[in-house]
């Protein structure tokens, strides 16, 4: 019987028209669909009770607004405007309109302070910023200037107020400026947890190199009543690129919430909206399994797909979204500059608990040594994309570059194999097994560990809420596995504890895996897409400042 996903590989091709744009793409030709217009494109609601919808329709018609007001004010084709908004629909209007344009975005996420606004706006060389209060506040408190950045349009009390520049904006064209599928779209900024953060420029063809993942992470996305939210902010890769556009892309209803995550308010959202698909981090999940470990008996969920990203998930968490949820997750893996490469599709082939899953079909995605040169099965190396798939075609979903670093754009590539950083291996199936970033992997005693997997040993005991493990530098052994514990709610820290987690890794994992050094912290260092900042962790413990 021949391999369920060996025959979706096989039949999956790109098609990348000359022209592209992808402002038309996820709103333009729906409004002028007569079936798709009048179709409610995003839900949005707030935590104060604040709600409202938007058709196609109207996006389309307050995007064209939008664009033509920011026209007005000087900005053009190839200008940077910066995104600092939650999710909310004026985020999703103004990435249309910008891309309509042919200026290029610059999503940034309303947690920055001063100083990262100030650097990401000044390399990108930013014309224009439209944020709320909160945003506005922290770009008034950047006292060096910023001469290139023009206009700023405010939704709140601050800047220019968005909604009058709609309203005041000279009548334009219903018509999307014709771009390039190469051409630049947005610069999404990198996590920063390797070094300085770097602004991944995107072209306006990685949206159709996203799609393949955001069919089979959902499970063959879309059916028909399919409906998703997501907390991921719509300012990263993961809210914009693996929620916001692909849905508007496919016609399928999003659901907005401008609040604080909390574990039974993503519950009460899911039901309310009769939610079917849903994006979450594993931190997401953890804090929903740990606050809700029966969450079907209080709440009446209609999951059909949940995808999840950022982290290795490991077999607690997997084991309770099949079994408390009644929907087993599609794992995936991918990065600002490659999204979307690899995951599992539980309705297409079988997914393995721990698992980071298989390339996704469009994409030839292999492991590498530091050479460049593939490495078999087994061995441990770096998560590489080719630039052409098994079919020879060129995968669309690659990055232009690192925007003014060529340096770093040169050192992301070892010939036609572009870098992840992140290490794993993989098994007799062609399933991918996570190690780490290729900076987190533990070299202890001449073993090499990946922290993921101590990680999610360590959830698994029940005194733990959340973990992070890093090499601690050790005479003897090269290094010592340190780990940082955030506890659970009644659990106390003390020599007891220390020793029943030792016991607790090392009956599960190897004996060479159980941490030594143990830590108990208040919370972890995470960046604002879910992840661990390991780098912080060992920065702070070379430094004695932990």
């Amino acid at each position: 019987m021949s391999d369920p996903y060996e025959t979706h590989r096989a039949d999956w091709r790109w098609s990348v028209p000359a022209n592209f744009n992808i402002g038309d793409a996820v709103c333009t030709r729906h409004a002028g669909e007569p079936a798709m217009r009048d179709k409610i494109a995003i839900y949005w609601e707030n935590d104060v009770g604040d709600d409202a919808t938007i058709t196609y329709a109207q996006l389309d018609a307050q995007a064209c607004a939008l664009s033509a007001a920011l026209g007005a004010r000087g900005v053009g084709s190839g200008d940077k405007v910066a995104i600092a908004l939650p999710q909310r629909i004026e985020t999703a209007i103004t990435h249309i309109a910008l891309y309509r344009m042919g200026a290029i975005a610059v999503p940034l996420t309303v947690l920055f302070g001063p100083d990262a606004l100030e650097y990401r706006l000044r390399n990108a060389e930013v014309v224009a910023f439209i944020g709320d209060d909160v945003s506005i506040t922290n770009l008034e408190a950047i006292t060096t200037p910023l001469p290139l950045l023009k206009t700023v349009l405010g939704i709140g009390v601050r800047g220019e107020p968005f909604e009058n520049a709609l309203k005041s904006a000279p009548s334009a064209p219903q018509v999307s400026t014709i771009t390039s599928a190469h051409d630049p779209a947005l610069i999404i900024y990198t996590s920063g947890t390797t070094g300085p953060p770097k602004g991944a420029l995107l072209p306006h063809r990685a949206l159709i190199g996203n799609l393949s993942g955001m069919v089979y992470s959902h499970n063959l996305f879309p059916q028909p009543d399919d409906r998703f939210w997501s907390p991921a902010d719509w300012a990263w890769t993961g809210g914009l690129m693996d929620a916001l556009l692909p849905c508007l892309y496919f016609g399928v209803p999003i659901v907005g919430y401008q609040g604080r995550f909390d574990p039974h308010r993503a519950f009460a959202l899911m039901e309310k909206y009769r939610v079917r698909n849903t994006f979450l981090f594993p931190t997401a999940l953890k804090a929903m399994m740990k606050a809700l470990p029966q969450p079907r008996t209080q709440f009446n969920l209609q999951l059909r797909s949940i995808m999840s990203a950022g982290e290795a998930v490991g077999e607690t968490v997997f084991a309770w979204t099949r079994d408390a949820l009644g929907c087993p997750l599609n794992e995936m893996f991918g990065q600002t500059e490659l999204n979307y490469i690899v995951g599992n599709c539980v309705a297409a082939w079988p997914a393995k608990p721990g698992a980071m899953g298989r390339g996704y079909p469009g994409h030839r995605v292999g492991i590498i040594d530091a050479e460049g040169n593939e490495l078999l099965g087994g061995e441990t190396g770096d998560v590489a994309l080719h630039r052409r798939n098994e079919h020879g075609e060129e995968d669309p979903v690659f990055f232009l570059n690192y925007w003014n670093n060529p340096k770093a754009t040169a050192e992301k590539y070892a010939g036609d194999w572009c870098r992840t950083g992140d290490m794993a291996r993989t098994d007799a199936d062609g399933d991918l097994w996570y190690e780490g970033r290729a900076d987190d992997v533990i070299k202890s005693a001449g073993y090499r560990i990946g922290p993921a997997e101590v990680e999610n040993c360590l959830v698994k005991h029940p005194a733990v809420a959340n973990a992070a493990v890093i090499g601690k530098p050790d005479a003897e052994r090269g290094s010592i596995i340190k780990a940082f514990i955030v506890l659970q709610p009644g659990f106390n820290p003390g020599a007891q504890l220390i020793d029943d987690l030792k016991a607790h890794v090392r009956d599960k994992l190897a004996p060479y895996e159980y941490p030594k050094e143990f830590e108990f912290v208040e919370s972890l260092p995470m960046t604002t897409t879910g992840k661990v900042q390991r780098k912080i962790l060992r920065d702070r413990e070379m430094s004695g400042a932990v």
